[in-house]
């Protein structure tokens, strides 16, 4: 009830005057006359045209809904005490329908048996607002399935029937093979109403205990109590999968798709939510990267790779929860001024008793589980706000560059990730650079092409990262939109004694010349290394010499000095420029 809310609409009142029945009708949207133990002994013209409302005794408490009846009687018990005016909301049928008023109950002067007047206001259209807004903080609203929230709250109700009866249950991530033709060959209403129909079959499919959720583009979820053994999963997906396979007519076209499933068990592979649902991902990207038309239950040993630590996989998950990982920042430094125009964001792992995990540890296992889509949103997201911060204490602009894993660039969700990093922190895309890999570009190059280019109409700067260590092909520098290459470590740490590395240096900083590309050359630990690549016209670099990977407060203090003085050896301060 909103009775506090609703409380200041009234004037305090003690008790009013007799009230004739045939002045009933021009009293608020509904009015009774009732007794002090509220039977009902008139009513206003409009009241006798809800249900079962009749003049005679009747309880004013037994008109409303069951579950609106003890505040009904509350109020009514109020204002028989004295304590007017007392205030309840309930509901009324009205035909077919239930109507909501907002009831004062207050004494009259009366002679008759009846002293209580129940004056009630229709507040249908409030509480149907109200209940819309509700259902569109829970829903999607292409589909009106649930939405990742909804889901979340669903899953953990599941888990906690599941622990009292000892039963396990499944969670199903379900993406439509083929789907990006629709969008991209008969547009985004044809695409929708794809999605329209594929939410209202597979919702036809399940039971009516099971939960369908749509979780973003062409993903949908579907929680399935009672159905963990391989041969219910294997049913109730083959169902799912027949479903999405006949035709889709819309709009004169026949469209024909196809289904991949991932799923995960309670409590095989995992016992909460979070977890649930990146097993059922990570399965998900298996079947589609296997063949598609598929399903793919999780497998501990086939999503371990080599060395997988399942322990450490363990503490991960523990460690996102309990908010353990970091962003640290390493210097991007114009190698012609030495001052400092970015940084790269890296990410670092603090465990309570491991301490700092190195990242070649947890990111290859980050990338096996799909954790690396959670951690990498936040880390574009924090990454975006930190440079705010950064540019108010310099004085000046800067630019942060921020690594994007292969998972991460095939994710269908990662615009939307980038859009909300732009539009939360108010960074332009000019001031992003994202740093990917040749081998990310040309596993799906059409793909690519499509994601770039998405990319590149916010503004943000496209860098390649460790170049020269992946293809051999430099056809790709032609067909993106590459601004920056990034020149591995691997190529400079023996500059400039090995002839080898020289030649490739300069030829890498000769192309990009000729290409006007930017270069940012890695792991520069020497003032030799320095001076050559400065020479060689390359335009930014980092590492140990100018400025290790750092916390944000240390960034901010060598903001607040001169960089080259800061991070300079000691014994080297006296020559510098």
């Amino acid at each position: 009830m909103h009775i506090s809310s609703t409380a200041a609409r009234f004037e305090p009142c003690t008790q009013a005057p007799a009230l004739p029945d045939s002045l009933l009708d021009a009293v608020g949207d509904v009015a009774f006359r009732v007794t002090l133990d509220g039977q009902v002994r008139a009513a206003s013209s409009r009241a006798l045209g809800l249900a079962g409302v009749e003049p005679g005794a009747r309880s004013l408490a037994a008109l409303v809904h069951d579950v609106d009846q003890p505040a009904v009687r509350a109020a009514l018990a109020s204002a028989a005490a004295g304590e007017a005016p007392a205030l309840a909301e309930a509901r009324f049928r009205s035909g077919e329908r239930d109507i909501w008023f907002e009831l004062r109950i207050a004494p009259v002067a009366t002679i008759d048996d009846a002293p209580l007047l129940v004056v009630g206001r229709d507040m249908s259209a409030q509480h149907a607002t109200e209940e819309r807004l509700r259902h569109l903080a829970t829903h999607d609203p292409l589909t009106e399935l649930p939405n990742r929230v909804l889901l979340s709250d669903r899953i953990r109700m599941v888990i906690a029937s599941a622990r009292r009866s000892a039963q396990g249950f499944s969670v199903a991530a379900i993406g439509l093979d083929g789907f990006k033709r629709v969008n991209d060959g008969l547009g985004h209403a044809v695409g929708d109403a794809v999605l329209r129909m594929a939410g209202a079959r597979l919702r036809r499919t399940l039971r009516d205990s099971d939960t369908l959720a749509r979780v973003g583009g062409d993903e949908f979820v579907a929680v399935l109590p009672g159905s963990a053994t391989p041969a219910q999963i294997k049913l109730v997906t083959g169902r799912l999968m027949a479903a999405l396979q006949a035709p889709f007519e819309v709009d004169g076209h026949t469209i024909y798709l196809a289904g991949s499933i991932g799923v995960a068990a309670y409590p095989e592979h995992a016992d909460d939510e979070v977890r649930l649902l990146t097993l059922a991902d990570t399965a998900l990207s298996r079947a589609k990267e296997t063949g598609k038309a598929r399903t793919v239950v999780y497998s501990v040993r086939e999503g371990a790779a080599p060395g997988h630590d399942i322990s450490l996989e363990a503490a991960m998950f523990s460690g996102v929860r309990e908010g353990e990982f970091q962003l640290y920042f390493q210097p991007i430094v114009d190698a012609r001024s030495r001052t400092i125009e970015g940084f790269e964001t890296l990410m670092r792992w603090k465990h309570p008793t491991l301490g700092m995990v190195p990242p070649v540890r947890f990111i290859p296992i980050a990338e096996t589980n799909g954790l690396i889509n959670l951690l990498g949103a936040w880390a574009l997201k924090a990454a975006c706000m930190q440079l705010r911060q950064f540019e108010e204490v310099a004085g000046r602009e800067l630019y942060i560059s921020v690594n994007i894993s292969p998972r991460q660039f095939r994710n269908d969700r990662f615009l939307e990730v980038l859009d909300d990093a732009l539009a939360l922190s108010g960074v332009p895309g000019s001031k992003l650079v994202l740093e990917i890999t040749e081998g990310t570009l040309m596993v799906d190059p059409q793909h690519a092409e499509t994601v770039l280019g998405a990319m590149t109409e916010r503004g943000a700067r496209i860098a390649i990262d460790d170049f020269g260590t992946g293809y051999s092909s430099l056809a790709y520098l032609k067909r993106f939109p590459i601004s920056v290459l990034k020149v591995d470590r691997a190529f400079v740490k023996d500059l400039p004694g090995e002839a080898k590395d020289a030649a490739i240096c300069s030829a890498v900083l000769d192309l990009a010349k000729h290409l006007d590309l930017s270069v940012v050359a890695e792991g520069v630990e020497t003032e030799g290394q320095l001076a050559w690549l400065d020479d060689l016209g390359c335009h930014y670099v980092q590492g140990f010499l100018t400025g290790k990977p750092m916390p944000a407060h240390v960034a901010l203090a060598a903001l607040k000095e001169d960089l080259y003085t800061e991070f300079l050896p000691h014994e080297d301060r006296a020559h510098q420029p």
